[in-house]
């Protein structure tokens, strides 16, 4: 039995669910699963918009069949060769021989290395303004090359004014039903999710976001068609202005994440006072992570919604802690700009981390790193509140 979902009257979502994956990417830890979304355009001509992940093929190509109502289809319109998007392309032309792939030159060269079909007496390359008639829907190729492979493309259907956006605003998790966001109750967890997505999957290219949302700008969208998690057709200004501060690396709230690396609890100790002393202070939703126990992803999320990030590390085989390590590292090949840092060392022999953290933090760009840094021999002692009292401080001065 097929499972596809109405969106309009021409407009199917014949995408799949997928609880059983672990890992996204076999990185990113999705414990509500994920969706490979997909859609069927039903006009005088007919377009399916990208496939799905390989696992999910034969379902798929049920759903596609189902949709198109024992019609053949025209266009397969490739927005995005990832293989969570592409992988089913051999079996969909397989399907239908006759249907042409509509995509960027640059998908074509992506197509031939993933499959051997011949892909070129199929395929009609599109550029920038790039129109195709379906009969009364007319699509419209805007490219967006970086958001976030060289070769992907969005695309605007003009009548009903639909974008489909590729990988742009998606979201980790399956969908549970309830496809369209406006039918979701908890937004917070769903942005939670969303900022994940984006910070870890897309962070990185923040200027060619902002390049797609200045097209988008020029377009009227009443609904908005992601490769991934809940469709939108109310809020989008919400959504956009998200966007907005993502790419432009501009933090959501003037708030403050704290990430500690501890072994026997006197440095995550020194990082819960620091905390609380911080909300003493009027700071609000500040959060704290051990970066053992939480993975780097959300901890990424984190510092793109707050202004100051706080780095409190052991020092460990004579550098930095090795998950503190691995989270600094991760913060800078993710792109993040525009932030305060703030740094607190423990060593009992040999602190060292506060001088190898602060190296790291000053790759990249537009990082202000506090000089009232602590430093703790082993545990804090009481001597020391006043140090946590002028970082503090120096903390929420910076947020003013």
């Amino acid at each position: 039995m097929n499972n596809i979902r109405k969106l309009t009257d021409s407009l199917f979502w014949v995408g799949i669910n997928d609880r059983r994956i672990a890992l996204f990417e076999n990185v990113y830890p999705v414990p509500t699963g994920m969706s490979y979304n997909s859609y069927v355009l039903l006009d005088e001509k007919t377009a399916l918009f990208d496939t799905v992940d390989a696992s999910f093929t034969h379902d798929f190509l049920e759903n596609v069949t189902a949709a198109l109502k024992g019609r053949t289809l025209d266009y397969l319109i490739v927005n995005h060769m990832e293989p969570d998007h592409c992988a089913s392309i051999a079996d969909v032309i397989a399907v239908y021989p006759e249907a042409k792939i509509v995509c960027t030159a640059k998908a074509v060269g992506m197509m031939k290395q993933f499959f051997d079909f011949d892909v070129d007496s199929r395929a009609i390359l599109v550029k920038e303004g790039d129109t195709i008639s379906l009969g009364s829907h007319e699509l419209t190729f805007v490219m967006a090359p970086m958001v976030h492979w060289p070769e992907v493309m969005v695309t605007y259907e003009k009548t009903e004014k639909i974008l489909f956006s590729a990988d742009a605003f998606g979201s980790f998790g399956a969908v549970d039903g309830n496809i369209f966001a406006d039918e979701i109750d908890d937004k917070v967890a769903w942005l939670s999710e969303a900022r994940r997505y984006y910070t870890n999957i897309v962070g990185k290219f923040g200027m060619s976001v902002q390049g797609l949302l200045k097209k988008a700008a020029g377009l009227e969208i009443r609904m908005i068609c992601p490769l991934h998690s809940v469709i939108w057709r109310e809020d989008l200004p919400w959504l956009i202005d998200k966007y907005l501060k993502w790419s432009s690396y501009t933090p959501e709230e003037k708030s403050v994440t704290i990430a500690y690396g501890s072994v026997y609890g006197h440095t995550e100790k020194a990082a819960d006072i620091l905390a609380g002393k911080l909300a003493d202070r009027g700071i609000r939703h500040i959060s704290v992570f051990d970066v053992s126990k939480t993975h780097p992803s959300y901890i990424i999320a984190d510092a793109f919604r707050t202004s100051a990030i706080v780095f409190a590390s052991i020092t460990y085989n004579g550098g930095i802690f090795c998950n503190m390590d691995t989270l600094l590292h991760q913060l800078a090949a993710h792109g993040l700009t525009n932030r305060t840092a703030a740094l607190i060392q423990n060593g009992t022999w040999a602190a060292t981390t506060s001088k190898q953290m602060g190296e790291i933090l000053g790759t990249m760009k537009n990082i202000h790193v506090l000089e009232s840094d602590v430093t703790i021999k082993s545990a804090l002692k009481d001597n020391q509140e006043a140090e946590l009292d002028a970082l503090a401080d120096a903390i929420a001065a910076s947020l003013q």
